[in-house]
């Protein structure tokens, strides 16, 4: 089990792995070995609550597909053991980001000092503007 947030963990069982030529510099070493891991976690049927299973399908990322499969990809070590480390780190990184509750806003006004700079911006332009008419003769 992989910690995420209080009370919240991660069944390691429910992560697959796949291992994929790592992309870049590196001479024939590259060609050879299949150092890169390509992580692949299906949130719809994890065991993580519904409610972080909702706010991860919402997030705007690339790296979520429509079906609810989460896909990682890391190759930025040499060894394979790093890679894997690497993809389980930035996959519970970003469950974490969706634990975490937001703050409410609390609505605030503006100053009058802004109030006024605001006008006197609109007052400005508005004079640029006049100035675009034609030249009477």
């Amino acid at each position: 089990m992989i910690p995420i947030y209080r009370d919240i963990f991660l069944d390691e069982r429910e992560i697959e792995f796949a291992m994929i030529r790592a992309q870049g510099p590196g001479g024939q070493n590259v060609n050879k070995v299949s150092s890169a891991v390509q992580l692949r976690f299906d949130a719809r049927a994890s065991s993580l609550p519904p409610r972080v299973v909702q706010a991860l399908l919402a997030l705007d990322d690339r790296r979520i597909a429509a079906d609810g499969v989460v896909t990682i990809k890391a190759q930025s070590h040499r060894s394979q053991a790093r890679n894997r480390e690497d993809a389980v780190e930035r996959l519970a990184e970003l469950i974490r980001s969706v634990c975490v509750p937001r703050a409410p806003r609390i609505a605030t006004r503006p100053t009058r000092a802004s109030q006024r700079r605001r006008v006197e911006g609109k007052v400005l332009r508005g004079r640029v503007k006049q100035m675009r008419g034609r030249v009477a003769d």
